[in-house]
């Protein structure tokens, strides 16, 4: 199984996602090289790591974060709902996030957004790569089409990536359209056909979100270029060394 592994908002099976600790234990993982994560704006235009639009689920905060400073936002706790032991973990800044990666992990920031809800995201988020010298490290990921267009216009030496849970037939046109070398897309969309053309078309492939090895298997076998998206890299950790003992 040569396939990559991508830890989904780091190890967030047995870590509280999108945290430090979360991608710290996805570090530990010898078979991890890539950790996707998600990006928002605070009210005062600092980019944060944050999956949900609401503070609601995976802190003890209430709201939108867009509606927060990066000063409010630092007092949540964004640990405690996944156990004890994570109490007092912090919404990180991307900041945070890309230090603790630099030289260690390449990552698939994704871009949270919606039409004009954050104004600036795209050039933020650049800037702070830019600071630390990982745009080569990076892949910029969205499910909104006008941000991955903003983001060629400012630089068009950034790799930008498509997420669709869906399989439109105008699929690789638009790719093409969005000058995207990346597709992140649900893994019941995904079979040889559609993954073989993509590749030859020069177009990397994540599958999300896989946390069986069965599914994880019948990915490997479909296309050993296919990047697998999970929250369980323990799993697909144990599901290659499985494979390659068979071989032997």
């Amino acid at each position: 199984m040569n396939n990559l592994c991508v830890a989904h908002r780091g190890f967030s099976y047995k870590a509280p996602e999108n945290t430090i600790a979360a991608i710290q234990m996805a570090m530990k993982e010898p078979f991890v090289p890539w950790v996707e994560i998600d990006t928002q704006l605070s009210m005062d235009g600092i980019p944060v790591v944050i999956h949900d639009f609401t503070l609601n689920r995976t802190t003890n905060g209430k709201g939108l974060v867009k509606d927060h400073t990066w000063a409010q936002l630092q007092q949540l706790d964004a640990g405690s709902w996944k156990g004890r032991v994570f109490k007092g973990e912090r919404i990180p800044t991307l900041d945070d996030v890309l230090k603790s990666s630099c030289g260690r992990l390449r990552l698939n920031i994704e871009l949270k957004t919606k039409g004009d809800m954050y104004p600036g995201l795209e050039q933020a988020v650049m800037e702070r790569i830019l600071y630390y010298r990982m745009e080569n490290d990076v892949i910029l990921t969205s499910f909104d089409s006008d941000a991955l267009r903003k983001v060629k216009e400012l630089n068009s030496n950034f790799a930008t990536g498509l997420i669709i849970d869906a399989r439109p037939l105008d699929l690789l046109e638009r790719l093409k359209e969005l000058k995207c070398s990346f597709l992140s897309i649900g893994a019941s969309h995904l079979d040889s056909t559609l993954t073989s053309t993509l590749v030859s078309q020069g177009i990397t492939v994540m599958a999300w979100t896989v946390d069986d090895a069965t599914g994880m298997k019948r990915l490997a076998n479909m296309n050993s270029e296919i990047m697998i998206c999970t929250n369980r890299p323990d799993v697909w950790g144990a599901t290659f060394l499985e494979r390659k003992h068979s071989f032997w």
